[in-house]
């Protein structure tokens, strides 16, 4: 009766393994390629300046007339 359990076990371990394997592979199936994915990976990291973003509000303050700050 003891074998029995164990190879019951031994089973229903593997289904488990097998289980787990699959929905590991579909999880990285449907994760792939996502936009955090893109951030992680660095692609909007790719030249920026921090400051950029406010010389380009002085310059365009300086061309409609308005003071630079």
């Amino acid at each position: 009766m003891a074998e029995s359990a164990k190879k019951v076990a031994r089973q229903a371990e593997e289904r488990l393994n097998k289980v787990a394997e699959n929905v590991r592979e579909k999880f990285d199936r449907v994760t792939e390629g996502k936009f955090s994915d893109t951030v992680k990976n660095g692609r909007f990291a790719e030249g920026t300046d921090p400051g950029a973003d406010r010389e380009r509000t002085g310059e365009k303050r300086r061309n409609q007339g308005g003071s630079a700050r």
